[in-house]
């Protein structure tokens, strides 16, 4: 797929919604959605696009920004980056080391048109990997449930990043993610 189908595929998506299920592969698919988080007038869809040879182990999980502006979902820009392998299976939080794994975040300004380049307003997204453990995500006010391949997107535009909690079938808080600590240097107590 090119990037103007990418596109008009993810337009759909904010549209319509995610289909109940993701289903695995097939020769001539090479573009799967995986997610899709509104937060007002922002949102993300987050993807998964196979190279020409179709095999899930060369593939890309990408997040796509939109901004919604007079009804209309204007397009952000984007990235991502290599999918792991067998990106369609839920691992546990043995297996990912905890029950939130950020693999991928993602930046683009809003208001690119303004007339002087500061008052910059931004678009930010994460894309998680959710243990099996896990039933939904708690952003601020917002529950999203987890998919059955585990992979969810969250998008804000507020400047402080949201907490996110993972939370059980019960509602019991099993993990909490602190988007603003994990970008701390390497070297910097957190």
């Amino acid at each position: 797929m090119n990037d103007h189908e990418v596109n008009e595929e993810c337009l759909r998506l904010l549209r319509d919604g995610l289909p109940d299920a993701v289903e695995a592969p097939v020769a001539d698919r090479s573009f799967l959605p995986l997610a899709v988080d509104v937060n007002g007038d922002v949102a993300v869809v987050a993807v998964l696009t196979l190279e020409d040879t179709g095999t899930l182990g060369e593939g890309f999980i990408d997040g796509w920004t939109f901004h919604r502006r007079n009804g209309e979902w204007l397009a952000l820009g984007g990235g991502g980056g290599a999918a792991p392998a067998e990106p369609l299976a839920r691992r546990t939080a043995a297996e990912l080391g905890r029950h939130l794994r950020r693999y991928g975040t993602g930046r683009t300004v809003r208001n690119a048109d303004r007339l002087l380049p500061w008052g910059a307003k931004y678009v930010n997204q994460v894309r998680l990997r959710v243990a099996a453990e896990v039933a939904q995500i708690r952003v601020g006010p917002r529950l999203l449930p987890v998919p059955a391949h585990g992979h969810v997107a969250v998008v804000w535009s507020a400047r402080r990043a949201p907490l996110i909690e993972a939370l059980d079938p019960a509602g019991t808080v099993l993990d909490v993610l602190e988007l603003e600590r994990s970008h701390a240097p390497a070297n910097h107590p957190v």
